[in-house]
């Protein structure tokens, strides 16, 4: 028998609203943005008290991350489709014939090449992996990425 506990980011407002832009979706290939909930799967074995992780570390955890996220411009530094250009002030991103300026200060480079859910949930899920302090007792980790109410991706993690 597996045990996991389980987070619900919209239920336990791990959220954060950006914009992003993803060239290689025609549909997504204009500027635009989501209110996003970070979900969190932990499998393990219970120790002595009957605990695989604390809640609280997660949440935590989870929330750390997601505040460089929130309100901001995600922008994927290893895109092979964007063109980012950089300077004291601002960042200007060339996409499918458009150019956008943004401040600096509006913008989050990210160290991945597509802004997706899928690419989203795994950069959250290293954080997790990096900054967070786990048990012995956990075996496997998922982290969800919705771009809204229904609509997702997740990635699982096995130790």
């Amino acid at each position: 028998m597996k045990t996991y506990i389980s987070i619900d980011g919209w239920k336990a407002n791990i959220r954060f609203s950006s914009a992003h832009v993803i060239p290689e979706y025609e549909k997504c290939g204009r500027l635009h943005g989501h209110t996003y909930a970070v979900h969190v799967k932990a499998y393990g074995k219970t120790d002595e008290k009957g605990i695989i992780i604390d809640f609280a570390l997660l949440k935590d955890g989870l929330r750390n991350i997601i505040k460089d996220l929130d309100h901001k411009i995600l922008i994927p530094e290893k895109s092979n489709i964007l063109t980012i250009i950089k300077n004291n002030e601002n960042i200007k991103i060339k996409s499918l014939n458009k150019k956008y300026v943004f401040p600096k200060c509006d913008c989050i480079l990210l160290p991945i090449k597509s802004t997706s859910a899928e690419t989203l949930a795994n950069y959250i899920l290293k954080r997790v992996i990096k900054n967070i302090q786990y048990s012995k007792q956990l075996e496997s980790i998922e982290i969800g990425v919705d771009e809204g109410f229904g609509q997702g991706a997740w990635i699982i993690k096995t130790f």
